[in-house]
């Protein structure tokens, strides 16, 4: 299964925030930028920067 993260909040700057705070502290790449399409508020996603990595078992790390 493939790692992703989000990120969820109520201004689109406020997630752009988030999401680049959480790229950062993880060492991952957005992937989906800012939107509300969804009608909760503002959603973003990422994945870690090297796919390889995030398909490791926990028990291979």
């Amino acid at each position: 299964m493939a790692i992703r993260y989000g990120v969820q909040a109520d201004t689109r700057d406020e997630c752009m925030r988030a999401l680049t705070e959480l790229c950062e502290r993880l060492g991952a790449r957005p992937a989906t930028p800012p939107t509300d399409t969804f009608g909760n508020g503002w959603l973003a996603r990422a994945v870690p920067a090297d796919p390889a990595a995030a398909e490791l078992d926990p028990g291979q790390q």
